[in-house]
């Protein structure tokens, strides 16, 4: 059996203050606080390209259990702003990281569900080719597409990224998953030119639309009620968007999490990162994960404790 033995990621030090922005967008406290829940984002070194922080969460992997690399045979990583437009980046991580020419290797173009789907893939691969040492790496640092005069997505996207380990002595193993595509809304969220441009209307109608219906189905798939879950984790779009899902579906505050204010929105990164603050918490056996956002797209299923 595959499934999820370690976590970490990785925050650049550099942040930007929200509140410093309250003048040019004409906000105020209220706004960040309460419908954003942002404080500040992160910011990635000038210098640093998706690959670098692809390899900064594998070290910070790397610092929490003994890896030998030479037994690592599956990499993915999970992002859509590359290093360049070809080769793919887990390529690049492959050569950083000096893994063998024996490592299967490929990314994922996926952004808010990217890690969801991540984990679905990454399971089935390795079970189906008989891998036993697997790498699920995102990264998808906004700050390259995101205009900085943009209120709609600046004051949202920070960089960030995680590094998940797979092996078949697992600590949280996989239940089952739900998977959805609005093809027809890809626009509401796109990059172009180089720019990202997000219709904060159309996403947060598509959100509160088909994630209910999918809560549904998942817990039905998995033969789960709510009081069965220990954890709902939510993709951290806005601090409005994640409250206004805990209500409709009527889950208790204290077992949604919502853990953005000093980072921001980092997309295929945000499940992993909030994942890695509950790891060691035994208490924590059932959790239901839910990424959606570009595509438009969703994903969400259960992970079960399993020591």
């Amino acid at each position: 059996m595959i499934g999820i033995k370690k976590i970490s990621s990785y925050l650049p030090e550099t942040k930007r203050s929200n509140f410093d922005l309250k003048e040019r967008f004409g906000i105020n406290d209220a706004f960040i606080e309460k419908k954003l829940g942002i404080r500040n984002v992160r910011i990635k070194d000038k210098d640093d390209e998706t690959s670098d922080l692809c390899v900064k969460a594998f070290m910070n992997l790397k610092r929490t259990m003994d890896i030998d690399t030479s037994k690592i045979d599956c990499l993915i990583v999970v992002t859509q702003n590359p290093d360049f437009n070809l080769p793919h980046v887990s390529a690049i991580v492959h050569k950083k990281l000096g893994l063998s020419t024996h490592c299967a290797v490929f990314d994922i173009s996926l952004g808010c569900s990217g890690y969801v789907y991540g984990v679905s893939v990454i399971k089935s691969f390795m079970e189906a080719n008989n891998l036993s040492h697997g790498l699920l790496i995102t990264a998808d640092p906004y700050s390259k597409i995101v205009d900085e005069n943009d209120k709609n997505t600046t004051l949202l996207f920070g960089d960030g990224a995680s590094a998940t380990y797979f092996s078949t002595e697992p600590i949280y193993e996989l239940g089952k998953f739900s998977f959805g595509t609005l093809g027809e809304k890809y626009s509401s969220l796109l990059c172009k030119n180089n720019t990202l441009y997000m219709d904060g209307f159309e996403i947060f109608n598509f959100v509160t639309t088909y994630i209910p219906q999918d809560f549904n189905l998942v817990l039905e798939l998995n033969a789960l009620k709510k009081d069965d879950v220990d954890l709902f984790i939510f993709h951290q779009g806005s601090r409005y968007i994640v409250d206004t899902l805990r209500k409709s579906l009527k889950l208790p505050e204290d077992r949604v999490v919502f853990d953005i204010e000093d980072y921001g929105n980092t997309v295929s990164s945000s499940i992993p990162i909030i994942l890695e603050k509950y790891q060691d918490n035994e208490s924590v056996k059932c959790i239901y994960i839910s990424g959606f956002g570009v595509g438009l797209s969703w994903a969400s299923g259960i992970i079960h404790r399993t020591q």
